[in-house]
């Protein structure tokens, strides 16, 4: 009895001591890749203390919609095409709006620990589809010449190469190489384009997801430079310039390019007070006959036109009008 009642109070307390899991939550693929217009499975799996009705929640970061399955039931989008076992959801035709960072939560209210969670991310693989290519018709031999494909649907992303002629061009690296092909941006670039590049050039993008799109073909005709022409265009070019600055300086020496006025022909009407000074000064010279008299001049007034009539030009009560030398 002794030994009984000694072993009771030791269990009790390693019992106490023993740890307390709380809930706990966890999933088996954290990534999960599946390829469009397939299914889906989100797994998530969790333990609780006491818990035995867990509330479960997912949701999906980054977008509107913040519940995907909240208070047993499907929400948004994924209403009608998604069921859940325990707490693992698998989504059906899943497309690219789909993709994205899922977080699974479990609340266990009467565990010491009442909140779990584990996050899963979903990346949704498209296929390529027919690239869009840029391909120039012509060219003149030795110009720089890029040819651009692009598919921005396809995940992952994908890469290209070129065909001519329905043979592919590989990339070259050798440095005196006459065009660079980069697989990753899909841009063939001439550096010197020549005669014997022309063809039909084609582009394939492909990134293992599906079969490979290939774009529609295209000719490209590179021309040589018409050396006559561009010296014919030389040689006008040259005329013009010639006739131009010729013509220039002979209306430059003739006068054409002078004032439009030319010298100004003044003439001063004498106001009251000078017309009394210049009687007074006439009757000493009975024989004078009085008339306006007319100043010409290029640039400015000859002083011997007025001293003898003693008519001030800075008088600004007369009358003064201009006219041009004929």
């Amino acid at each position: 009895m002794e030994k009984a009642s000694l072993f009771l109070p030791l269990v009790i307390l390693l019992i106490q001591c023993l740890p307390i899991v709380p809930v706990t939550v966890s999933t088996t693929t954290p990534k999960v890749e599946v390829h469009e217009n397939s299914d889906a499975v989100l797994s998530c799996d969790f333990r609780t203390e006491k818990e035995q009705n867990p509330r479960i929640e997912w949701k999906k970061k980054g977008t509107d919609v913040s519940f995907v399955y909240y208070e047993g039931h499907f929400r948004g989008a994924f209403a009608g095409r998604a069921r859940i076992k325990g707490a693992t959801v698998t989504l059906q035709r899943v497309t690219q709006k789909d993709a994205g960072e899922y977080r699974c939560e479990i609340t266990a209210p009467h565990d010491t620990i009442t909140l779990g969670e584990t996050n899963i991310t979903l990346e949704v693989l498209v296929p390529p589809h027919t690239p869009s290519c840029e391909i120039p018709s012509s060219a003149l031999t030795g110009s720089v010449v890029q040819l651009r494909c692009r598919d921005q649907q396809s995940i992952p992303p994908a890469t290209y190469s070129w065909y001519k002629d329905d043979k592919p061009l590989t990339p070259s690296r050798m440095a005196n190489a006459t065009y660079h092909l980069n697989p990753i941006t899909g841009i063939l670039e001439f550096k010197t384009v020549a005669r014997g590049d022309t063809g039909q050039y084609s582009c394939l993008a492909s990134n293992k997801v599906g079969p490979p799109k290939m774009c529609e073909a295209k000719h490209m005709k590179i021309e040589d430079v018409n050396m006559a022409g561009v010296v014919a265009a030389v040689v006008v070019i040259c005329l013009v310039i010639a006739i131009c600055g010729f013509g220039g300086y002979y209306a430059h020496r003739n006068g054409y390019f002078s004032s439009p006025f030319g010298s100004l022909s003044v003439m001063v009407w004498p106001t009251s007070a000078t017309r009394t000074s210049i009687e007074q000064k006439t009757r000493l010279m009975p024989t004078t006959t009085l008339h306006p008299k007319t100043l010409r001049t290029s640039n400015t007034p000859s002083p011997s036109c007025c001293e003898d009539l003693d008519i001030p030009l800075e008088d600004n009560t007369g009358v003064v009008s201009f006219h041009p030398n004929e």
